[in-house]
């Protein structure tokens, strides 16, 4: 059964179309300035170990799984994310058994045109198929929940209807955008889309909440490929003429597929939501339909987001690492490093890490961006990267630094290597303190055991191995005239940053 082009859809009977493959679609770009410090620029929300021992974008990987119950699933996930977080994310998808197709954006231009390259994407490579859109860095409890809403927003969408998930508000939450629910639509429980509303100030987020009608926005989509292209070339004709000339002008690099960064950069950055389902109202073409979940949903949007997910103790707290609480309640105290005392707080953020303390109001955490803004406008590091810093091998830690050196600790992963590289303004002393070492140094190839060092002249080249089943752990002891980590020039890479300047490698 087709729907027809008008919104007049209440009462009628929606059934299942005709045979169709699901295609997951798993957007990857966003940054969670709201989640700072624990989010960086390097190392975004959706990388973070942040609710569990498996990142959100391991979450949303492994919640495709069930979705062959459904209907046919496409053999590989699309995932669309920055150039910046193609290696980490390919590392994290990899431990969980993905190997999804990355369409690597140069520059953000949020999620409208992620979709519309994913969609074109898809459509090259498969029949017309249905896109079941997850952003990467949401939390969701019951898989199973989330797999049936998706089995009936499915149904919609193989007749023509542009879906998404709408989440029945539990509190007059001013973080997450609304759904006007018009009448339902056929038998299967989804309602007509009657308007998107803006994240609201609180006295309109409780009248939300007391009169009914008004759903949370998911930010999860369901649609078939063609119908989104359709939708975004009638609404939005500038998204669409720059992404099909950003993919027709890309390359295939590796295992990815790498967008024209011109043609990227011209094109519109705009949202799902203003660039397409905010105007579905306007227009009788494209019918929008909202299908309600009650799945455990979160987008972890800020730190009040995550005291709202998380299990509590008697008194409200949720507490992570070496934390000791006194007579405080509803609070959210997390450390990463060393021990957090917390001695009569109330409704109080406090989190922790190497290089960062955060205090704030739980009731002001979602301001927590405008202090990123200030930071970002001086130039501020902590803003960039962790003084942990997680790659492709391993990681390492900047351990200290002063006046002409600097020391970190290196962790390789079993089997990894470093790049093949030379430095031309710093020497370097490496001790093995754990594990086993394959040293390159100029000509030379050598192991060294636990408790040895060697030293690296500058200029010379050299590489650092992991040949054991054990990680390798070693003390770096740069000095030299200039630590800067643009000083490095790759003549071998296993992960392909041949002459990359991206941290240490």
């Amino acid at each position: 059964m087709t729907l027809s082009s008008t919104h007049n859809h209440a009462g009628k009977k929606i059934r299942p179309g005709s045979a169709f493959v699901l295609q997951p679609v798993i957007l990857a770009g966003g940054s969670g300035t709201r989640l700072w410090p624990l989010s960086r620029e390097q190392h975004p929300k959706q990388l973070i170990e942040l609710i569990a021992e498996e990142s959100l974008l391991q979450h949303t990987a492994r919640r495709l799984d069930g979705l062959s119950g459904v209907a046919p699933v496409a053999a590989q996930a699309i995932l669309v994310c920055g150039e910046g977080h193609r290696l980490m994310t390919s590392v994290q998808l990899e431990q969980v058994g993905q190997t999804p197709h990355m369409l690597l954006e140069p520059v953000p231009r949020n999620t409208a045109p992620a979709l519309t390259v994913a969609a074109h994407y898809a459509l090259s490579r498969n029949d017309d198929s249905i896109l079941v859109v997850m952003p990467a860095d949401h939390a969701i409890t019951d898989a199973a929940a989330f797999r049936e809403a998706i089995r009936i927003a499915a149904a919609y969408a193989a007749d023509g209807a542009i879906v998404t998930l709408g989440i029945l508000p539990e509190r007059p939450d001013t973080g997450y955008g609304y759904i006007e629910v018009g009448p339902e639509w056929g038998d299967l429980g989804g309602h007509t889309i009657n308007h998107f509303v803006e994240k609201p100030h609180r006295e309109l987020a409780e009248h939300y909440l007391h009169t009914g009608g008004y759903w949370w926005n998911s930010g999860i989509f369901v649609v078939r490929a063609s119908v989104w292209l359709a939708a975004i070339e009638a609404l939005q004709p500038d998204i669409m003429a720059a992404c099909t000339d950003a993919l027709a002008r890309g390359r295939v690099d590796g295992h990815a597929f790498r967008l024209d960064e011109a043609a990227f950069r011209a094109c519109p950055a705009d949202s799902i939501d203003y660039a397409v389902m905010e105007r579905l109202e306007q227009q009788n073409t494209f019918p929008g339909v909202v299908v309600p979940m009650s799945a455990g949903w979160s987008d972890i949007g800020s730190w009040d987001a995550v005291w709202q997910f998380m299990d509590k103790d008697d008194s409200g707290n949720v507490t992570h690492g070496r934390v000791v609480v006194e007579e405080s309640t509803d609070s959210l105290i997390r450390a990463d490093s060393r021990l957090v005392a917390c001695v009569g707080l109330r409704d109080v953020v406090v989190i922790e890490t190497q290089d960062v303390v955060l205090v704030a109001d739980k009731n002001s955490a979602q301001q927590v961006k405008q202090i990123v803004a200030t930071l970002k406008a001086e130039h501020a590091a902590e803003v960039v990267a962790h003084h942990k810093v997680y790659r492709p091998w391993g990681f390492y830690d900047s351990v200290a630094d002063g006046e002409r050196f600097q020391v970190k600790r290196i962790v390789v992963n079993p089997g990894a290597c470093l790049s093949l590289q030379m430095h031309y303004h710093r020497a370097e002393h490496w001790t093995v303190v754990r594990g086993t070492a394959r040293v390159t140094c100029g000509e030379d190839t050598f192991l060294l055991g636990e408790n040895q060092s060697t030293f690296i002249p500058l200029g010379t080249r050299h590489r650092l191995e992991n040949p054991g089943k054990t990680t390798l752990e070693i003390i770096e002891v740069q000095s030299g005239s200039y630590l800067g980590e643009d000083d490095i020039v790759r003549f071998e890479d296993n992960y392909g940053r041949i002459n990359s300047a991206t941290s240490i490698v």
